[in-house]
């Protein structure tokens, strides 16, 4: 299987107040799969969003390498850098639409700003796309306007205009009824299928975001525990893996029992 992203041995620390410093991430290593969904988990304050930052380059690690298709996020900066971060699409927690836009112009943004493609071009993909994600007739509203589900779609299409290899989910589903997150679930599983792309879902929203998981990375105190299913995780032996699982999990808990 071929790997999207590596972690080799990364820190990354942050002061604290009144002297010292919280390491968050303390010598890990880890993989992402290629076309697979991996779901980083863990408590509040761990890291979880730290590591996103870090793939994309907004954040420098104290050390290690992070390595994403063959590129060291932790050496390149300027235009090298600005070139890898196209391959990335990402869903923030709020979706982060700009108000003073349409739906339509915040998908189209992308393309008018990284690419020379003509407004005949962009008309037709931002149109074929809003389609595909159950937008048609919202072209024209405003954010404002709009639900908090479909705030999470038009995020999505925006994200999938550049055609990414790689799509970072941070706390996807913040703010949706459970009804509306399970919907933007089946979403993300179904645009992944047609797309391809690996998808890297943080969430704290256990279990339900480990149905749509190859693999679970469960953050705690600068460590990373790496799973292939969320099944595995009830098996570890660890104190704070067996806490996390009574929590968050229950004392059973089956992927592939969870209503899709």
């Amino acid at each position: 299987m071929s790997t999207a992203i590596e972690f080799k041995n990364v820190i990354k620390a942050f002061p604290k107040r009144g002297g010292g410093v919280q390491t968050v991430l303390d010598q890990v290593s880890f993989s992402i799969p290629a076309g697979k969904t991996t779901v980083i988990a863990g408590g509040s304050g761990q890291g979880k969003s730290v590591t996103l930052k870090l793939i994309l380059g907004l954040m420098r690690a104290d050390g290690g390498q992070i390595i994403v298709q063959g590129n060291d996020v932790t050496t390149i900066d300027g235009r090298a850098l600005e070139e890898l971060r196209t391959r990335f699409g990402v869903l923030f927690q709020g979706s982060a639409l700009f108000d003073s836009l349409t739906v339509y112009e915040n998908v189209a943004l992308p393309l008018r700003e990284r690419t020379k493609k003509g407004e005949k071009e962009i008309q037709d993909q931002v149109m074929s796309t809003l389609a595909r994600l159950d937008l048609t007739g919202h072209e024209n509203k405003y954010p404002a306007q709009l639900s908090g589900g479909m705030k999470k779609r038009v995020g999505l299409a925006r994200a999938l205009q550049l055609k990414p290899e790689i799509m970072l989910f941070d706390e996807p589903t913040t703010g949706l009824d459970p009804v509306m997150t399970q919907d933007i679930y089946h979403l993300f599983a179904e645009t992944q299928a047609q797309e391809g792309f690996s998808s890297i879902i943080v969430s704290h929203d256990i279990p339900k975001v480990f149905n749509l998981a190859d693999q679970v990375i469960i953050l705690h105190e600068g460590k990373m525990d790496v799973f292939s299913s969320p099944e595995e995780i009830q098996w570890s032996a660890k104190e704070h893996i067996r806490e996390f699982v009574l929590t968050t999990m229950g004392e059973i808990y089956q992927s592939h029992l969870v209503e899709r």
